[in-house]
């Protein structure tokens, strides 16, 4: 008998950087195990997943980030009476903050989350990356936090350029002079404020491992994926899974040292030289997350089994050489449809 259960995801744009709702919704329903009801979370009345009828259920508008975890409460309150969620999959770095303060409020409602704590959340953080990697001894580059604009002018001493200028949540620029270092500034300042992380610009191949951890150390599920197609905005869109018995090892690795609860993904730039330094760690599925399902090693159904209380061993095989290629369609629907989720919050 397959389990009937609700289950609510964030996370449904797909825009250039997409989110990784789908793809997380998509895995899920590949699982034999479950009956799903999939309530969409939005902020967006344009985000595609909203209008995926045949893979979300139904979709409720919940306040951005920035609104707090009251606002947020509030509407998850409202939501539940509704739906009786029982696991809820938030997919943002942006969201995570008020989810993770939610938490034990969640539970108390009987809603299950699986996500890190607030000391694995911060630890990893772009700010703290390189404190993490001395203090674990991983390959991390230098970095320097910057909050003015002036603090740039002296970042040539320290790095040579090319340089990556970081946002505090999203986006990342290469910049080969001083004038592309400012203008990625002003740019990235713009969208996610202040601080601006400059980073130490490394060669190498661009790798992404995808990771569950159980929380106590283990890592349920670990696969290394290369880029085979990059986006203007370093993303993959297309990729091939791994057989690199060092790159599953340092996602273990990872997993143990921080008891790592829940998805997360390690963006690795290996070098030619075969040191692998990790560039960002994301604490959540990557959008390209369906890749591990398709592979073997479901990730995201097996998030929700633990969210439950399942007890699950860790796998051992994946298939390697499985390629996931993005693409785009164009979705057609009904500007009815637009103008209810945008009026009414909810379709």
């Amino acid at each position: 008998m397959k389990r009937k259960i609700v289950i609510a995801v964030t996370g449904l744009n797909a825009i250039d950087s997409p989110g990784p709702g789908v793809a997380v919704v998509r895995a899920i329903r590949d699982c034999k195990d479950f009956d799903v009801r999939i309530i969409g979370l939005s902020y967006e009345s344009l985000e595609p997943g909203l209008y995926m009828h045949d893979i979300i259920d139904k979709t409720y508008q919940i306040p951005y980030p920035s609104g707090g975890t009251d606002s947020l409460l509030t509407r998850l309150k409202h939501i539940h009476e509704i739906e009786n969620l029982e696991v809820i999959i938030p997919n943002f770095d942006a969201e995570l903050f008020n989810f993770i303060k939610l938490r034990e409020t969640l539970k108390a409602m009987g809603i299950a989350t699986f996500m890190p704590d607030m000391n694995q959340f911060e630890a990893r953080d772009k700010i703290n990356l390189l404190e993490f990697g001395r203090k674990y001894d991983f390959y991390v580059p230098d970095d320097k936090i910057v909050h003015e604009i002036k603090e740039l002018k002296n970042i040539g001493e320290k790095f040579e350029y090319p340089l990556v200028v970081k946002g505090k949540f999203y986006d990342a620029i290469i910049a080969n002079t001083y004038e592309q270092a400012e203008k990625a500034y002003y740019k990235i300042q713009a969208k996610w404020g202040l601080p601006i992380i400059v980073q130490k610009f490394i060669k190498g191949t661009e790798i992404n491992i995808a990771a569950l951890g159980d929380g106590e150390g283990n890592a349920i599920s670990v696969i290394p994926m290369r880029k085979l197609y990059i986006t203007d905005k370093g993303k993959a869109w297309a990729g091939v899974t791994l057989d690199d018995d060092e790159l599953i090892e340092l996602g273990r690795k990872f997993v143990k040292v921080t008891n790592w609860r829940g998805g997360c993904e390690l963006e690795v730039m290996l070098t030619s030289d075969g040191k692998p330094y990790i560039m960002e760690v994301n604490p959540r599925f990557p959008a390209w997350i369906y890749l591990t399902a398709a592979a073997g090693q479901n990730q995201p159904a097996f998030l929700v089994k633990m969210a439950l209380g399942e007890k699950v061993k860790p796998f051992i095989d994946y298939e390697v050489g499985k390629i996931f290629i993005r693409y785009a369609w164009d979705l057609i629907t009904d500007i009815r449809e637009f103008h209810q989720i945008s009026g009414n919050g909810e379709l």
